[in-house]
C-alpha cells in the first residue's frame, strides 16, 4: 500500500515524457521500498511555483507512506536511493529538496470503505 507523492518544478517536454517518467518512477519506488508495484499508488505533480531555499532552481518534495517497513535504517537507504534517482532523472541535486518517510500504522490507512487494520484482522480469523 505504499503511497508516494512527488512534487517537482522540473517540467517534461511532453505528456508522453511525463508518463514515461512516472512509469519508471513507479517501478523504481517498488524496487527501492521492496514491495510489489501492484500495491503502489504514485502521484506526480509538476508545480512551477515550488521553491527550495528561496529559489526556483530544480527541486523536489517527496512524501512516502509505507506500512511495516519504514524505520530509521530504511529511511536512510531510501533517501540515498531517491536522491540519486532525482539527480539522474530530473537533474535535481541532493540538496534541493526534502523527503518524508512515514508509517502511519494500519489503523490510519483506509481502503475498501474500512482500514487496513480491520481488513488484516478479518483476514486472520
Amino acid at each position: 500500500m505504499p503511497l508516494i507523492s512527488l512534487t517537482t518544478n522540473v517540467k517534461f517536454d511532453s505528456e508522453e515524457a511525463t508518463k514515461a517518467f512516472i512509469s519508471d518512477f513507479s517501478k523504481f519506488c517498488a524496487q527501492t521500498i521492496g514491495k510489489e508495484e501492484k500495491v503502489f499508488s504514485v502521484n506526480f505533480e509538476y508545480n512551477p511555483y515550488l521553491t527550495f531555499a528561496g529559489t526556483f532552481d530544480p527541486a523536489i518534495m517527496l512524501s512516502t507512506m509505507s506500512l511495516y517497513n519504514t524505520n530509521a535504517e530504511s529511511a536512510k537507504a531510501w533517501s540515498e536511493a531517491f536522491s540519486g534517482y532525482f539527480q539522474e532523472k530530473l537533474g535535481v541535486p541532493s540538496d534541493r529538496g526534502y523527503m518524508a518517510f512515514l508509517d502511519p500504522g494500519p489503523a490510519f490507512i483506509g481502503t475498501r470503505g474500512t482500514t487496513v487494520e480491520v481488513l488484516r484482522a478479518a483476514a486472520s480469523k
